[in-house]
């Protein structure tokens, strides 16, 4: 191969301009952004010989990468084949990225601080089995289906559960993130980026499906703080982090890596357990969080004839919003109310988020709501510094 020749000198460029809209599935940047693209070479017949550099061997987006590569040259005017080498970054170019993708710091730290425009929440609970993975989950994709850059973290160390209401599993295990040098590029579930604790555990030896994570207070506060530094969301519009029920080590931890984060205080109508989710709301604000609002799930089953069973009671959510109202600056409103849906809890088994299978269903319907409100927020700049200089 030789470079383009004379009848056509600037063939090799437009290629590269044409590979600038190939973009790396799980950095979620063109690959030419990345440096992943290497020399470009073009013989006097049109035949292009394209150099890519995959960020490590065994790169799961690889044969993606290569396709979207091969369709891009070959759909340059001028390119009659192609020819794709695919090579693999050294250790020096993949330290590059690495510091390139932090904004030029090699030392890792938390990106989500209080001078970040994400908006940070932090869903919580004041006990199990109230729906609020399964909230959590389908707001996230609603908020990524709207247009924004979303990333959830599944802090739910003991019962995490994110990556299979997301359809991130294989074998009956969680899709395993890539790793480049120190930094975990977490995978991508219907425009989320997802990472959690279920990712990193390998399946059993001892012949039992169950896999159990059995760690104390310092354990848990090192992965969540890994989370937060290791993973690559980049720059995301929202955070959301589903928290274990509780006022345990995770929410304290939360509160000490992100006191800036707004709470979404999940319950259910039912009065007693609008009691134990104020717990969680008040611990929130003692770490200096604000609780943003109340999301009331399981608020009753609709009827064929148009009525509502309330299987769980009702007024719990009002109750609870009205209580974590007390204290705060501005009255905790009641976001959402989510009625029982059996298509709701089909779609977290089968993985696939009833926002998307079923936006019309009454609960997919009243978190889109949500998600709607949510994402008309804007990201201020009001109270931040810019890092702008007048010198």
């Amino acid at each position: 191969m030789a470079d383009a020749g004379a009848a056509d000198t600037g063939l090799a460029e437009r290629i590269r301009t044409a590979l600038a809209r190939v973009i790396d599935p799980e950095i979620r940047k063109p690959i030419t952004e990345l440096d992943m693209v290497g020399p470009i070479t073009v013989d006097d017949t049109g035949a292009a010989d394209v150099t890519i550099k995959l960020t490590i061997v065994g790169c799961p987006a690889a044969a993606s990468i290569e396709r979207d590569v091969r369709e891009a040259t070959a759909a340059t005017p001028g390119v009659t084949s192609v020819a794709v080498d695919v090579q693999v970054m050294s250790t020096a170019e993949r330290q590059a990225l690495t510091e390139r993708l932090r904004g030029g710091r090699s030392a890792r730290g938390i990106p989500f601080g209080p001078e970040s425009l994400t908006r940070v929440y932090a869903v919580t609970s004041g006990k199990g089995g109230v729906g609020k993975s399964t909230v959590t989950a389908n707001l996230a994709v609603a908020l990524a289906a709207s247009g924004l850059r979303v990333g959830l973290v599944d802090a739910d160390v003991h019962g995490f559960s994110i990556p299979g209401l997301l359809g991130l599993v294989e074998d009956g295990l969680a899709v395993k993130p890539t790793q480049v040098g120190d930094m975990i590029l977490p995978p991508v579930a219907h425009g989320v980026k997802v990472v959690s604790i279920g990712m990193f555990i390998d399946a059993p030896t001892d012949g039992t499906t169950a896999v159990a994570v059995a760690w104390r207070g310092p354990m848990l506060h090192r992965t969540i703080q890994q989370f937060l530094t290791d993973v690559f969301f980049g720059d995301l519009d929202v955070l959301l982090l589903d928290l274990p029920p509780g006022t345990g080590d995770v929410a304290i931890s939360i509160g000490q890596l992100l006191p800036h984060a707004e709470v979404l205080v999940v319950t259910t109508p039912q009065p007693a357990a609008a009691e134990v989710a104020e717990r969680s709301g008040v611990v929130a604000r003692q770490t200096g969080q604000r609780v943003h609002g109340v999301i009331e799930n399981m608020a009753g089953l609709p009827q064929p004839d148009g009525s509502v069973l309330q299987l769980f009671g009702s007024g719990g959510g009002e109750a609870l919003a009205a209580r974590l109202s007390i204290g705060q600056d501005a009255p905790v409103p009641l976001l959402a109310s989510v009625p029982l849906s059996v298509p709701l809890r089909e779609g977290g088994d089968a993985g696939l988020p009833i926002v998307l299978s079923d936006p019309t269903d009454p609960a997919a319907a009243e978190i889109l709501r949500l998600a709607g409100q949510l994402a008309a927020r804007p990201r201020g700049l009001a109270g931040r510094r810019l890092g702008v200089s007048t010198n």
